[in-house]
């Protein structure tokens, strides 16, 4: 499949995404890579969306092994291979064991999951799938990460799944040589 949204050459650049792109460097330290390079498309969205992922991955109430679980879980329910490319060794790094994210690639229910991994897998499957969260489940993430835990794993959940969708709708490409992460799901 062809990107449909690659890079924009520079001379393309409209002042507003000059300007966004200059942003996005000096707030990161890197120049617009992954989803904001279709983001860029809308500069001001971008921006936005830069803004609230670097609190829900850096400020976020919870530890980043929650958060970069989450980030996995979210990656294998929209087989966004990109978003899964980026956050796994990440996810890896911060604790999750690599044989919890191997069954989250595959399809699976970890059953190597900690007790907070299984809260957030409950959490994220339930929003994810059920597009709800039931009283039980919701009632035990309150109890381990508070109401600002659940609001803060609703947004990485919701924000993730944007950024999965606009790497879907526009096809961002994997790395030059990088191989797709993701088996297909069997419906």
């Amino acid at each position: 499949m062809t990107d449909r949204m690659p890079d924009l050459p520079a001379e393309a650049l409209t002042d507003g995404q000059r300007e966004a792109a200059a942003a996005f460097q000096a707030e990161r330290g890197v120049p617009v890579f992954g989803p904001f390079t279709p983001l860029l498309r809308s500069p001001e969205m971008m921006q936005c969306a830069s803004r609230m992922g670097l609190y829900l991955r850096y400020n976020s109430i919870l530890p980043l092994r929650i958060s970069e679980f989450a980030i996995l879980i979210v990656a294998r329910e929209w087989s966004q291979q990109v978003e899964w490319h980026i956050h796994h060794p990440i996810a890896l790094k911060a604790g999750v064991a690599p044989e919890t994210a191997a069954a989250l690639a595959e399809g699976r229910r970890p059953t190597t999951m900690s007790e907070d991994e299984a809260l957030a897998y409950d959490f994220s499957l339930e929003l994810q799938r059920n597009r709800a969260v039931s009283d039980p489940t919701y009632a035990a993430l309150v109890a381990r990460f508070g109401e600002q835990g659940a609001i803060d794993l609703t947004g990485i959940n919701g924000y993730y799944a944007l950024l999965a969708m606009t790497m879907n709708v526009a096809r961002t490409a994997l790395p030059e040589g990088a191989p797709r992460p993701l088996p297909p799901l069997v419906p």
